[in-house]
């Protein structure tokens, strides 16, 4: 099999058109076209067909385009491996991290992983869990840590491992408490200011409004945030009731001068590593992979 010729059709397949991808491949689109045809003379397949001015995929080349994900995936892979210097990828660690998670758990994550693989330098970032998956799969990130599994659309091209699992809790500052004569949780959050993550950052917004709803009559949302150490800042400064993991509420109320107002077993903080299917994976991404409760240091 011609690569030249699947990777032209690979590219086809991604762009849509045939004009887009000779723009991509600074090719003309005739050359493209006649290559495409040899690939379907060869492997006795229509591989597209018309749609309006683009072309979509037929059954055979949906089935053609999957096996090239995991072709240029792993071409991709090699590239990096072979062009990188092998004590580079083993002494550095490439970490993403979705804004919403609580910093202080990610340094115990990551810590005692970098100490026992002897990993000399950690780069750690926060984006969009859209952004990080793109660079995770482009081999930009070597781990991503979020409060969800991966995608469903990128589902065949990672694998997800559930590493933590928490109940929440609600602090607030003294004043703030008092100001609601320090009555029962949840009821003294009863029209009181709230603070709360982003939908777009946190797969916790929607259940926490939930529950809410559940449990008082009137919710008074004071901000929502990407950054979940911005909202403590702010929670710790009487702004509002602010929410985080359980098992980190007494690092909460010492960091932040807060009190613990109550927990809400029936909401759970998780947390994923995410990475992709690669035939040799980083030596820390292995260890932390291997721990059977790597949040077991934490203390309450």
């Amino acid at each position: 099999m011609n690569y030249k010729h699947l990777h032209y059709f690979y590219m086809v397949a991604e762009y849509g058109s045939i004009q887009a991808a000779s723009d991509a491949l600074f090719l003309t689109p005739q050359t493209i076209s006649g290559q495409i045809r040899q690939l379907e003379d060869q492997l006795g397949q229509i591989l597209f067909e018309r749609a309006g001015r683009g072309l979509t995929l037929t059954a055979a080349g949906q089935k053609a385009y999957e096996y090239c994900q995991d072709i240029f995936r792993l071409g991709d892979e090699l590239q990096e491996t072979l062009a990188l210097n092998q004590s580079m990828q083993t002494t550095s660690l490439r970490v993403g991290v979705i804004d919403a998670l609580p910093k202080t758990i990610i340094q115990k994550l990551i810590t005692p992983v970098i100490s026992a693989s002897q990993c000399e330098r950690v780069s750690i970032k926060e984006l969009t869990i859209e952004n990080l998956m793109a660079e995770l799969i482009t081999h930009k990130l070597d781990l991503v840590l979020a409060d969800s599994p991966a995608p469903v659309a990128m589902a065949s091209r990672c694998t997800s491992q559930l590493l933590s699992t928490s109940s929440l809790s609600c602090f607030a500052t003294t004043s703030l408490w008092q100001a609601s004569q320090k009555q029962s949780f949840p009821a003294c959050l009863e029209a009181a200011p709230i603070l709360l993550p982003t939908e777009s950052t946190s797969a916790l917004k929607t259940a926490l409004l939930a529950w809410l709803g559940s449990h008082i009559e009137q919710v008074k949302v004071a901000g929502e945030f990407d950054d979940s150490a911005l909202m403590k800042a702010f929670g710790s400064s009487g702004q509002g009731y602010f929410f985080s993991p359980s098992n980190i509420k007494t690092h909460i109320c010492q960091r932040y001068q807060v009190n613990h107002v109550g927990e809400i077993p029936e909401i759970e903080q998780q947390i994923y590593a995410i990475t992709t299917t690669r035939k040799q994976q980083h030596p820390s991404v292995v260890h932390l992979l291997e721990q059977t409760n790597p949040l077991t240091n934490i203390s309450n």
